[in-house]
């Protein structure tokens, strides 16, 4: 289980690459007893409220190549991690057109809110990069096969990779993840050039190579399926780290 606090879990790597850090903003969909949502729990088992798959591939990461992590253990309808500080939707009122009523709060109630998730989420994160030092990013996400937003249009990855200013490894992923015979590109409808608090935070500003990779959840809802991501995914971080460090 590793360290555990009440909106973050640490699990510290093994061997060679343990300095590979798999972080997960949208890891779980726990909903802590003083976040109440006054939403349906059947909610709470969908993307809306959590990556689906996401956790269990980051957990494989670990276990078949040592990789750390570093997971959020609150839903993202909690406080979306994943959003800057002062973005309204950091803490949203609809998602998907589903009202989220415990989320309407005062100014007072939500700087709280933030206060309690937010910030002890990414202080801590911040902590454990300064302390630890690791030479490789891999913020972990999964995505639905179609956006309902967008007229439910299909999308057309297996896998999407996102970056912000830091493009070295963003560049890198793409054909390797390509040559693997799964459909690769740069995230749609959204890149990490629009959506990218976490891996400005804390990959941009430390200047450690990263990428935020999405996995289409279909794909990774079964045993065998998240098993096969985790292969292909460890792998592809061991050759960007060897090869930006050889660079």
């Amino acid at each position: 289980m590793g360290d555990v606090s009440s909106t973050w879990r640490h699990v510290a790597g093994h061997g060679d690459n343990a300095k590979i850090l798999v972080i997960g903003d949208h890891a779980s969909n726990h909903v802590p007893s003083d976040a109440e949502l006054d939403v349906s729990p059947a909610l709470l088992k969908t993307h809306v409220a959590v990556d689906l798959g996401s956790a269990e591939v980051a957990q494989y990461l670990h276990e078949i190549f040592g990789f750390s992590l570093f997971l959020a253990t609150t839903s993202r309808l909690v406080v979306d991690l994943n959003r800057h500080r002062n973005d309204m939707a950091a803490i949203p009122l609809q998602s998907d057109g589903i009202d989220i009523p415990g989320n309407a709060l005062d100014n007072e109630a939500r700087e709280r809110r933030l206060r309690r998730f937010h910030d002890s989420y990414h202080d801590a994160l911040s902590e454990y990069i300064a302390r630890t030092k690791p030479t490789f990013l891999l913020f972990l996400h999964s995505f639905t096969p179609v956006l309902e937003s967008d007229g439910a249009k299909p999308r057309p990855w297996h896998f999407g990779v996102m970056y912000n200013e830091d493009e070295r490894a963003g560049k890198l992923a793409v054909p390797l993840f390509s040559a693997t015979g799964h459909k690769t590109g740069d995230q749609l409808p959204y890149s990490g050039k629009i959506y990218n608090s976490s891996l400005e935070r804390h990959g941009d500003i430390n200047h450690i190579p990263y990428i935020g990779l999405e996995m289409r959840q279909d794909l990774i809802m079964d045993i065998s399926g998240r098993d096969s991501f985790a292969q292909i995914i460890g792998p592809i971080c061991q050759e960007i780290t060897q090869k930006l460090a050889s660079a």
